[in-house]
């Protein structure tokens, strides 16, 4: 089947408007290989040339689509080796959605964060869960509660909620365990890759809970941020809300 008939046949499916320039319709085709699991994270995809002849396009098209692929931190050029799937495995993407940098230094300087998980559970989705995850209210969820320390001071206090069914088998002990980055645990052990957010934020002051687990008073300004995390096809997978401390951090995003 040539490109443009397999083209035809992903829009007819509802995966690309009908008006795509080609390069958006094998952008498409590649996405739909990375959901597919064709290419795992930190796997090599193919040569442009092995696309090209693949799809039957030009390799400037298959380059327009992966250059756009790469953007959007879906796939790592890496020089003289290839192309591959990102994965949050790696050190550079681990800190892709953690926007809290220290005031002095950066979050590479200042070394990983002390994990602790306070509470793993199941439970049934409210409205607002269910409403931010595309859930029906009252379907499975995982909660999760955790604060991240950095040199010894609790910063981050967090909880999330996950969508039951993709997440079964998570547990305190599973996240305990795991020494890496919570999104790579999400891709290797459930094969669930956060691909994009949507954060909102403002400034609130914590309860007498988030105050102690925060070791702060309930005076003290802290910055709540709530993000909705989505795999491929825009497929809500996590909704997290974390409180942040800002006495020794500030919350940093470069607009481009």
């Amino acid at each position: 089947m040539c490109i443009r008939d397999r083209g035809l046949a992903a829009l007819q499916a509802g995966l690309t408007p009908a008006f795509s320039p080609l390069y958006q319709q094998i952008k498409g085709l590649i996405l739909q290989s990375l959901q597919s699991g064709e290419w795992k994270p930190g796997e090599a995809i193919p040569s442009e040339m092995d696309l090209a002849a693949r799809f039957r396009v030009s390799q400037g098209t298959v380059r327009k689509a992966i250059d756009e692929l790469s953007a959007e931190n879906l796939v790592v050029r890496r020089q003289g080796k290839g192309t591959f799937v990102a994965t949050h495995a790696e050190h550079q993407v681990q800190y892709r959605f953690l926007k809290l940098q220290p005031d002095n230094g950066d979050t590479h300087s200042e070394g990983p964060a002390a994990r602790t998980i306070i509470d793993c559970k199941r439970l049934r989705a409210t409205a607002e869960v269910a409403r931010a995850l595309n859930l029906r209210t009252g379907d499975s969820v995982l909660q999760v509660r955790r604060v991240l320390s950095f040199a010894g001071v609790p910063t981050i206090l967090e909880d999330l909620w996950l969508p039951g069914t993709p997440f079964k088998g998570l547990t305190a002990e599973r996240l305990t365990r795991h020494q890496g980055a919570m999104y790579a645990m999400f891709e290797t052990e459930f094969g669930v890759r956060m691909v994009r957010a949507d954060e909102s934020i403002r400034a609130v002051n914590p309860d007498a809970e988030q105050a102690a687990l925060l070791a702060v008073n309930l005076h003290t300004p802290l910055l709540s941020v709530e993000r909705v995390a989505y795999t491929y096809n825009d497929t809500a997978m996590e909704l997290r809300r974390g409180l942040y401390r800002t006495d020794t951090h500030h919350y940093r995003n470069v607009l481009s």
